[in-house]
C-alpha cells in the first residue's frame, strides 16, 4: 500500500494488491494518509503456499479489478 501511495503523489497511477488477511491494515493506512477512499485490489489469503497455477488464478482473477482501480479515477 505505501508503494501505490507514494506513486500516486508523485502522479503515477498504481493499483495495490494485497490478500484479504490485510484489508484491516490496508483500510487504516489509507485512512492514516488522508485517502480512506482509495482503492485497492483484494485476492484471496494466502499466497506464499501456493502454486504456480493458483497464483496464476488469483493474478487473472484480479485483472478486471486492477484495470478499473487504474482507470476508474474521478
Amino acid at each position: 500500500m505505501h508503494d501505490a501511495l507514494a506513486a500516486e503523489r508523485r502522479g503515477i497511477p498504481a493499483a495495490a494488491v494485497m490478500t484479504d488477511r490485510f484489508v484491516t491494515t490496508a483500510d487504516a493506512v489509507v485512512e492514516l494518509n488522508g485517502l480512506a477512499s482509495y482503492p485497492y485490489v483484494v485476492i484471496a489469503h494466502p499466497i506464499a503456499s501456493d502454486s504456480d497455477d493458483e497464483l496464476r488464478a488469483k493474478a487473472e482473477g484480479s485483472i478486471a479489478r486492477i484495470v478499473e482501480v487504474l482507470t476508474d479515477r474521478a
